[in-house]
């Protein structure tokens, strides 16, 4: 089993930046890849990003909404995974999770891909 715990969440003005941050614990041999997805009130889960464990390849959401304003990265050492978001929007205002696969399946993007995840982490934008 792998455990995820997400920190960094909180309430940011418009414009500003946040850095979420994943550490990982238990298993951590086992994860092939992270990602982070989000889900806002009365919304399905969202791709944001992803990064394989090893390699550090990274996959970003294509959407306009995120595009170009988030990083991901990963500090093997330290099992942890984070996401720099920059020029926050109200409408980045989401709960954010941590998600890790076991396997590479070829696909980061969809959240039934993902084998474990964490309890989430609030970001509130205000405008």
């Amino acid at each position: 089993q792998v455990q995820l715990v997400e920190s960094g969440g909180g309430l940011v003005q418009a414009g500003g930046s946040l850095r979420l941050s994943c550490t990982a614990s238990g298993r951590t041999f086992s994860i092939y890849a992270m990602g982070w997805f989000r889900q806002a009130p009365g919304k399905e889960r969202e791709f944001v990003a992803a990064i394989t464990w090893s390699g550090g390849r990274t996959y970003y959401a294509d959407a306009d909404s995120v595009k170009g304003r988030r990083t991901i990265s990963r500090d093997n050492a330290q099992n942890t995974v984070y996401l720099q978001m920059n020029s926050l929007k109200p409408e980045d205002t989401a709960v954010y999770y941590c998600e890790a696969q076991r396997i590479d399946r070829g696909n980061y993007y969809s959240h039934g891909q993902y084998d474990y995840w964490g309890q989430g982490t609030k970001v509130t934008v205000s405008s």
